[in-house]
């Protein structure tokens, strides 16, 4: 009878540690902001479940303007062609620093409000990139590549109240992104993007790697410990030009700063001659799922494309093969601008009704690992 009593004690014991390990392990996988709003925590967790077996397909800018239309209601190039909204809405929040009306493509913020809500409630993920200006001058914008400007926005720095008010107009519109139940909406935020190019004020010629990390570090703790902004989730996103994982970290912040891992890759050359895009995005996420695995992260490739996509198959036979198997929880291609007066030329991303790419785009998105709007609400990302 002992023996049967502490058998059965020894099973309870047993089962009740594993409990308890699965809820210690529970509480550690939790975004960087441990104080994260439910919503936020179900998406961080949900992101990384998906990409075990597929990915949300997104578009820049997809429901607030296209080839030949702006500011239509129910209306996205996406959805001309395959009936349904993407699964991951791209938006820029340059110029609300600045409370501007528009932003720098000139999509009025309060638009971009009600859209982002619309997305959420249709089941879709929002990211938000920032194309902050420098502090030096709004003229050129990100593209001012001033060295010292990052320093002048630290602390101690000529710019810094500067910078912070900046960031008091940034919490403010993250805080104003609100459901129906007036629950607060989580957002995929993409600061500093492409950081290892050498284009913005904040990239490898105009910062040092240390003065990099300060600032992304001093803008999180500013939004989420200061401002008290709970429904972010932080992509860390370099250029595609990094060969391994120590040049992906040269810039990196730490764990303790970051949700998810990417990097932005365009396609330059012929994919009908050339394969070299499929073979530098495989080899690029190659690393990153390692990284992602080791560091536990949400991994994405989170802007890419092909300008005008004049390859009729670019979307089975490059897009998706570059991809394959790795498991990124998201790609975003970028926006749909139409004739671009400074560039002389159409600028668009996605395929819209008659454009070349069309069939093929419909194939994509009817692939096994593709999630559109759809299958972004049949997976409850938010639950």
């Amino acid at each position: 009878m002992l023996r049967r009593l502490n058998s059965k004690t020894a099973l309870i014991l047993t089962i009740l540690l594993m409990v308890f390990t699965c809820s210690v392990m529970a509480q550690k996988d939790l975004p960087i902001d441990k104080n994260a709003t439910k919503e936020t925590v179900n998406l961080y967790h949900n992101l990384k479940r998906i990409a075990q077996k597929s990915y949300l397909f997104g578009h820049q800018d997809a429901t607030a303007y296209g080839i030949g239309w702006k500011e239509l209601e129910n209306k996205s190039d996406v959805k001309d062609v395959t009936g349904e909204f993407p699964g991951l809405y791209g938006w820029d929040l340059s110029g609300i620093e600045l409370k501007n009306p528009k932003n720098i493509d000139g999509v009025v913020f309060n638009n971009t409000r009600k859209l982002v809500q619309q997305a959420y409630q249709r089941g879709g993920v929002n990211t938000f990139s920032w194309h902050c200006p420098s502090p030096f001058g709004y003229e050129k914008g990100a593209w001012d590549v001033t060295k010292g400007t990052v320093k002048s926005i630290l602390p101690g720095g000529a710019n810094h109240e500067k910078y912070k008010l900046w960031l008091d107009n940034v919490a403010g519109f993250f805080l104003s992104l609100k459901d129906e139940q007036n629950q607060l909406i989580p957002i995929l935020f993409r600061p500093y993007h492409e950081l290892t190019g050498n284009w913005f004020w904040w990239g490898t010629s105009a910062c040092s790697p240390e003065e990099f990390k300060a600032i992304w570090k001093y803008t999180i703790q500013y939004l989420r410990d200061v401002k008290q902004v709970h429904s972010l989730l932080y992509v860390y996103n370099t250029g595609g030009d990094f060969k391994n994982k120590e040049e992906y970290l040269e810039r990196y912040p730490g764990d303790d700063y970051a949700d998810a891992l990417s990097f932005d890759s365009y396609q330059f050359n012929d994919p009908s001659k050339d394969d070299g895009f499929i073979r530098a995005v495989d080899a690029k996420l190659t690393i990153l799922d390692n990284l992602a695995k080791e560091k536990n992260k949400i991994e994405a490739l989170a802007e890419t494309g092909y300008e005008a996509i004049p390859y009729p198959e670019w979307w089975t036979k490059t897009l998706a093969a570059a991809i394959g198997n790795h498991p990124i929880s998201y790609v975003l291609v970028w926006r749909n601008a139409g004739f671009v007066e400074s560039m002389k030329k159409m600028h668009y991303y996605a395929p819209f009704k008659g454009q070349v790419s069309e069939k093929d785009f419909i194939i994509f998105s009817k692939m096994d690992r593709t999630l559109f709007e759809k299958d972004a609400k049949t997976e409850k990302l938010y639950q």
